[in-house]
């Protein structure tokens, strides 16, 4: 594992099981015929996942996700709905697209909506319809063509609108605010009576969200941060003292920061909010680099600012606000070498909303796809209240349940940040890196 769900998280105590709006009667072949897209087995007859590996230990295991020989209710009557949350990431429009087509191809649904502006639309009643030819090339660009927004709104509100336009389904595509969004409509509907399903669909590109080993958008936004840190490379190498300063994504998360700096091999700093951070020590050991090799890259994930920095309240989703851990940084080093007598030039680039817009890559556009498809068809075989997870190679229904006061976090005994230990040469201790120093442990592994 290279990650750590904290807080800490017993699986003996959680319920793995997902909440069935309806039981599956109807034999998908009799409604459509034919058998090539349903040859694999039924829902209820799939292998389980088991939470590690090694241990499957009995009722310690996911739900399996895939398509259903069963589904509850004739498709061809439903409608449903789609509205993403939160932050724009890489891949929304193919999620978008895919739950579109799946619905529509595999299923005939009656009709697919679109929610303009997340909850606070749907609170609005602001949907769109959205067919086949509305959804054709939105892969291609960035964002979401149906808008975002954070922050939950007036649930009563919401499901008014979800019963008049008799919404079957809503798929909810967000990160950990969007999910507890959805898991707070779905304890509604459920008190209200009513069959609609609420599904999860994760959206991270932090990759922070509880059992999903990867999340769409994660590798697109690696892709595009190591490009901006070879940038700083040179920058950092065209100026005397150059030091190229980055301020990446991951608010509690370290993986974009980690997985860039192995990706671009430039980078001499690797700063995460999972790491016990030191300015002192920090300082200390740039100056040593500085003195031995003239310049320097760092790479700060903006959660660091949580360990340095006031907290500046919560967000609409209730996350914290942060200060901003870049100009903090590089106002740190510029003082630290002021004082020191010695010149720096400090580049700083922070591209976080250039990342999260581009399109996906190849590879976060087949998992969008197969992350739509695996929702569809867990909602269509009369599943609720669950959120498409995918552990240890396999797509599987995670209860919104078991995600309440969880994330995933870096785990800096993981192979991947030794890895990061290794190819900076920065001190594991940052702390005792403060000290004086028998001998010159200056970074050098990375050019």
């Amino acid at each position: 594992m290279q990650s750590k769900l904290l807080p800490f998280f017993d699986p003996a105590k959680a319920d793995f099981s997902v909440p069935r709006l309806a039981e599956a009667t109807i034999p998908v072949r009799s409604l459509f015929g034919g058998d090539a897209v349903w040859s694999l087995s039924g829902l209820e007859r799939r292998p389980r996942v088991p939470f590690e590996p090694l241990c499957p230990v009995p009722g310690q295991c996911f739900e399996q996700a895939g398509p259903p020989e069963y589904v509850a209710g004739d498709p061809r009557k439903m409608r449903v709905a789609i509205v993403t949350c939160g932050g724009l990431c890489p891949g929304l429009n193919d999620v978008i697209r895919g739950l579109t087509m799946v619905s529509i191809y595999q299923f005939h649904v009656k009709e697919v909506l679109g929610v303009r502006y997340g909850y606070p639309g749907l609170a609005k009643g602001d949907f769109v319809t959205l067919t086949a030819d509305k959804v054709d090339g939105i892969q291609n660009i960035g964002g979401t063509v149906l808008g975002s927004a954070r922050g939950m709104d007036d649930l009563g509100a919401m499901i008014h609108h979800l019963e008049e336009r008799h919404i079957d389904i809503l798929f909810c595509v967000g990160g950990d605010g969007t999910l507890r969004g959805a898991s707070a409509l779905a304890a509604k509907v459920r008190e209200k009576g009513l069959k609609i399903a609420i599904v999860g669909v994760p959206k991270t590109i932090d990759n922070d969200i509880p059992f999903v080993a990867r999340s769409f958008g994660f590798e697109t936004a690696v892709q595009a941060a190591r490009e901006v840190l070879r940038c700083a490379h040179a920058e950092s190498k065209g100026a005397p003292g150059g030091i190229g300063l980055v301020r990446l994504m991951g608010r509690s998360a370290g993986f974009v920061c980690a997985s860039a700096t192995l990706s671009s091999g430039d980078v001499n700093f690797c700063l995460v909010p999972e790491d016990h951070f030191h300015m002192g020590g920090f300082l200390a050991t740039l100056e040593r680099r500085m003195d031995k090799r003239g310049h320097a890259v760092i790479a700060v994930a903006e959660g660091l600012g949580t360990q340095v920095m006031p907290s500046q309240g919560r967000d609409p989703s209730g996350n914290e606000k942060m200060g901003d851990i870049g100009p903090f940084m590089k106002k740190a080093i510029e003082e630290h070498f002021r004082t020191a007598k010695k010149e720096v030039n400090v580049k700083y680039f922070d591209p976080s909303y250039s990342v999260r817009s581009v399109p996906a890559n190849s590879q976060d556009s087949i998992f969008c796809w197969n992350l739509s498809r695996q929702a569809v068809y867990g909602a269509m075989a009369g599943l609720t209240e669950f959120c498409v997870g995918y552990w240890h190679g396999y797509f599987t229904l995670v209860p919104l349940g078991m995600l309440h006061g969880l994330h995933k976090c870096l785990d800096l005994s993981s192979q991947l940040w030794m890895s990061v230990l290794s190819i900076t040469g920065q001190p594991s201790d940052w702390r005792a890196a403060s000290l004086p120093q028998p001998e010159d442990p200056a970074t050098e592994a990375a050019e």
